[in-house]
């Protein structure tokens, strides 16, 4: 079964001189974090569509078998609250993600903490989710005039699974019946370690466990002890004996401690290649 740690995004000022080594030039920073570990969250594709462009440079500047996921727009979770979201859906899958190819993991999509469980949108969602790259591609086929002709990307060098996994932050959510909707349609439920701001659901409902480290004691700001880790690590362990694959993305990155915590979690669970010092 697969396990994969890494970061959530890569480009960040404060990280420059600390886990970036001083005089690293910024356009080598993503070929510098995908070689100390084993794959990244891109989380730019939340906030707007990116270009095929970026993706097929982000799949060339990574080492062969480096996966990243990829987080769905904000425009379909928090602005459409997933209503009305077909062409939206097409626009995202038309824009260059298909362009990683071999590269593309898991697809991460986030609902605002108002957002409270509804059996019926949740499973009309759940029903537009494309399975796999050519289903993909398909839905690609199916964006608006929002989306110029430059801007579009819908070839498919092999036709690959495509596994969906969403993170709540609503207690709602916390319920047999939620559980069982995201079991019946194969999506992940993200296991978020937020300090204690949202709940944390640890039920596992698909083949891949997705688990978004916030914070330990502070959100986004604090670090990860190797005490913490260890929990960590032991879960993990648990993880991988029910033979689930495990992605897991660090996002305590405001006072750059994100890739340090990835690096100690990847020594403790053995998934890097190489180890590293650390705070």
């Amino acid at each position: 079964m697969e396990l994969r740690i890494g970061i959530s995004g890569w480009r960040y000022a404060g990280w420059r001189g600390d886990f970036y080594p001083a005089g690293l030039a910024q356009r080598r920073e993503l070929e510098y974090a995908s070689r100390a570990l084993t794959s990244i969250e891109i989380n730019g594709s939340f906030y707007s569509l990116q270009r095929p462009s970026s993706y097929q440079r982000w799949r060339a500047e990574t080492p062969e078998g480096f996966v990243f996921a990829v987080k769905g727009p904000r425009f379909v979770t928090h602005m459409k609250k997933l209503v009305g979201v077909d062409a939206a859906l097409g626009n995202f899958f038309a824009s260059g993600v298909l362009a990683l190819g071999p590269r593309l993991g898991p697809i991460l999509w986030q609902l605002p903490a108002t957002f409270r469980f509804d059996a019926t949108r949740l499973a009309d969602f759940f029903a537009l989710l494309p399975r796999s790259t050519t289903e993909a591609a398909r839905l690609g086929e199916k964006h608006d005039d929002k989306l110029a002709d430059d801007r579009v990307f819908l070839d498919v060098d092999e036709d690959r699974p495509l596994r969906h996994c969403l993170e709540v932050r609503h207690p709602s959510f916390d319920s047999p019946e939620a559980y069982e909707l995201m079991r019946a349609q194969g999506i992940g439920c993200v296991v978020a370690d937020s300090a204690g701001k949202f709940p944390m659901l640890t039920e596992v409902t698909s083949d891949v466990v997705y688990v978004r480290l916030h914070g330990d004691t502070e959100l986004y700001t604090s670090g990860y002890s190797d005490e913490a880790l260890g929990r960590w690590a032991e879960r993990i362990g648990e993880w991988r004996a029910a033979k689930r694959d495990v992605y897991v993305y660090f996002d305590n990155d405001a006072k750059g401690f994100a890739p340090w915590d990835a690096l100690r979690l990847s020594e403790m669970t053995h998934a890097a290649g190489s180890s590293s010092s650390h705070r």
